[in-house]
């Protein structure tokens, strides 16, 4: 799938299993087996360091590793990579569409005053 994915450039490849498995190390332990909660650390890491710093990680509504897993690495990861600006967003039947919209737009902005100082 990999090999077939890098002959279009419309997406991004994934990387193989053993480098994603790698960029936690540091961060995570790879005994956390709660769903996929060290691949969106992982993917999160594949992005920025890709030279993607404006990151939105939607959160589907009951997805436990996502909200303990990634909230919990997101600081960890700004700390480690500050350029990178990562907002969280929930998607559940409680959460304000408005919420969620102003999140992202607040994100954005983040993301121009950062371009604008670089």
């Amino acid at each position: 799938m990999i090999e077939v994915m890098k002959q279009y450039k419309s997406f991004i490849a994934p990387s193989p299993f053993s480098h994603v498995l790698k960029m936690t190390k540091g961060y995570l332990g790879h005994g956390v087996k709660m769903g996929e909660g060290w691949l969106l650390t992982a993917e999160m890491l594949e992005f920025i360091q890709m030279g993607i710093k404006n990151i939105v990680c939607a959160q589907p509504f009951g997805c436990l590793p996502n909200h303990i897993i990634a909230k919990g690495m997101i600081r960890k990861i700004k700390d480690n990579h500050p350029e990178a600006n990562i907002v969280a967003v929930d998607y559940d039947p409680g959460a304000s569409s408005v919420n969620q919209e102003n999140r992202i737009r607040l994100m954005l902005e983040n993301a121009r005053m950062m371009a604008n100082q670089g």
